[in-house]
């Protein structure tokens, strides 16, 4: 059985550099088939909490010097090269990113095992009745682990998958960025890498940019990180069948919402008048700048972490101010007529606000 170390090992001459190099080295644990029979009960079905291309994901325990802990194993399809993820999340490390604990390779059997998110993935949540706040910090939180792939690290790393799927949540609501199977490295000084026309990205949250020229640009992931915050706004999916049947998806709806003036249409119901109007103003000109078609007119993450977490600002201090402010959420108390926007082109330059 193979050892981590020879995933993480230098290469030889005349070889691609390892994306390992780029990053401080971390340990990472690797475990026995048998450990992971064990810790799912030999992959009991009872204890499967996702499915989906990658293979199956199972709830696990094993005991170690703090006792019993509950983590996320992943079982990867046949198919399946755990290789990619391990050399890029093992040597990782943000708040907003998921944590890796181990791996194994035995047997033909290819295991990631995670650290395990109470509150399940954002897709599980769409429909849920989350308070704006709490939705706002997640896309905070999203955008900071994206800001700190593509800049907080000596390459670039695009990560490629960014939807509601691969965001999970933990206990405390605090989203992680998870699946790196399909993540790419920037070559220094090189502003994008090309993608094999079979590419798995999934189309309803890709780049049009990148589905023409088969481009991989760190504002590929500006646009599905886009995508999110219209769903979360929204409270729908991106191919929303209610939608579809009316022949355009949840960006072509926005982006028509906001040109005709009726932005206010797209709000999740359970939303009306819960949103302050400055920040709902903020937060939908950031979302439709991330969306647009052309990769230089998308604001970089870092810019869209700046402006959310203003808007999350602006909502907090307005909801401080509200002395009639309901505890439980459930009474509207902004103005509904106040949810506009101005209406700007589809390629014009990303919005700036004051972070104060």
């Amino acid at each position: 059985m193979k050892g981590v170390s020879k995933l993480f090992r230098t290469s030889k001459k005349g070889a691609k550099p390892s994306p390992s190099s780029a990053f401080p080295e971390r340990s990472c644990r690797q475990f026995s088939l048998a450990e992971m029979k064990i810790a799912t009960n030999n992959f009991d079905a009872n204890l499967v909490i996702g499915e989906g291309d990658f293979g199956t994901a199972y709830k696990g325990f094993f005991n170690d010097c703090n006792g019993t802990r509950i983590v996320a194993i992943k079982r990867l399809k046949l198919n399946e090269d755990l290789r990619n993820e391990v050399v890029f999340v093992c040597q990782l490390h943000h708040p907003n990113l998921i944590s890796l604990i181990g791996y194994c390779i035995d047997e033909g059997v290819n295991i990631l095992v995670y650290e395990f998110m109470v509150n399940g993935s954002l897709f599980s949540k769409l429909h849920d009745r989350l308070s704006w706040k709490q939705r706002l910090k997640i896309c905070v939180g999203v955008a900071r682990a994206l800001h700190y792939l593509h800049s907080g690290v000596k390459q670039t790393i695009i990560h490629r998958d960014v939807k509601p799927t691969n965001i999970m949540l933990d206990k405390n609501w605090e989203a992680k960025l998870s699946d790196f199977r399909l993540s790419n490295m920037l070559p220094p000084g090189i502003k994008y890498v090309e993608i094999k026309r079979d590419s798995e990205t999934t189309l309803r949250y890709l780049d049009p940019e990148c589905f023409i020229t088969y481009r991989l640009t760190d504002k590929t992931d500006v646009y599905s990180f886009g995508v999110v915050l219209l769903e979360v706004l929204c409270g729908r999916e991106a191919m929303d069948f209610r939608l579809m049947e009316k022949g355009q998806g949840l960006v072509k709806w926005a982006q028509k919402c906001k040109r005709e003036g009726t932005i206010n249409e797209i709000i999740d119901p359970y939303l009306m008048g819960k949103i302050d109007p400055e920040c709902f103003k903020i937060y939908v000109d950031i979302a439709i700048s991330c969306v647009r078609n052309k990769g230089e007119a998308r604001p970089t993450m870092g810019e869209v972490e700046l402006i959310l977490e203003h808007a999350l600002e602006l909502q907090q201090s307005a909801d401080a101010a509200m002395k009639d402010v309901d505890p439980t959420g459930d009474v509207c108390i902004y103005p509904i007529d106040e949810y506009t926007c101005n209406d700007s082109s589809g390629d014009a330059s990303p919005p700036s606000y004051v972070h104060n």
